[in-house]
């Protein structure tokens, strides 16, 4: 199989009547590709949707859809780098694994229709155990690192303020795709629930790099003196996000 293809389904058509693709195939994985006309853009622009399953691309008004494959074939070594981060099958199953805190778990159903999902620990090593039906087995999972989020950054914003003497409206936990956390003028911090699967030093660190915000709102030199006070292994721990980031955000847990 060609390592880069372009489906020939149509999508909308450009400002021209010419139909755009709706789809690529790259190292022989299809992806929806979304193609959409900005009155400002002056070039094309792709990106990767932060789950690795879906491409959209930016273009100026009446863009004909030839410059469009052209622009393509061009990106194929790009894509195929950065595709290569993404696992192709990244869902859960029974008998597969999930990171909680940097330990990875085997799943193991309970065969139970009711039951709590559960931590455990022992001579076989880290498990997860999940009850319910085969169908809500990731509705289930993801419920269980939304609280265990939420009781982890709770406690290390809880540490953070107290050293920084600072104070949070609120804390938000989310599922975003853009950022891992953010900060808004009134201190409301918000959290993507999906960092509890990254180590404990992460987690710190994004509590840390939120939490310093409620006194810098910027990146600047004061900014990241905070942050490292706060958290001493923030350069390891920005590392490991930068590295590891893409594969936690494109787990499947519908």
């Amino acid at each position: 199989m060609r390592p880069f293809a372009r489906k020939h389904q149509p999508s909308e058509p450009n400002s021209n009547g010419k139909s755009h693709p709706d789809s690529v195939t790259v190292s022989g994985r299809t992806l929806p590709l979304t193609v959409r006309e900005h009155a400002n853009a002056r070039r094309l622009t792709l990106r990767i949707a932060p789950n690795g399953r879906a491409l959209s691309i930016t273009a100026p008004p009446g863009m004909p859809s030839g410059e469009v494959d052209a622009f393509l074939r061009r990106q194929q070594g790009w894509l195929t780098t950065r595709l290569a981060v993404y696992p192709e099958t990244p869902g859960l199953f029974d008998g597969g694994t999930i990171a909680l805190r940097g330990v990875e778990h085997r799943i193991a159903r309970t065969g139970t229709v009711r039951g709590r999902t559960e931590a455990k620990s022992g001579v076989g090593g880290a498990v997860l155990s999940v009850g319910g039906l085969p169908e809500h087995l990731g509705r289930r999972i993801a419920d269980f690192l939304k609280r265990e989020a939420r009781a982890d950054l709770g406690e290390h914003v809880a540490r953070h303020t107290e050293a920084s003497g600072t104070r949070t409206a609120a804390i938000r936990i989310k599922d975003t795709k853009s950022r891992w956390g953010s900060c808004t003028s009134g201190g409301v911090l918000s959290f993507s629930w999906r960092i509890v699967m990254a180590p404990p030093m992460v987690i710190d660190y994004l509590a840390a790099h939120e939490v310093a915000h409620l006194r810098e709102m910027n990146h600047g030199p004061r900014f990241w003196r905070l942050c490292e006070d706060l958290c001493p292994e923030t350069p390891d721990a920005k590392a490991w996000l930068k590295t590891n980031g893409t594969r936690l955000q494109a787990i499947d847990f519908a």
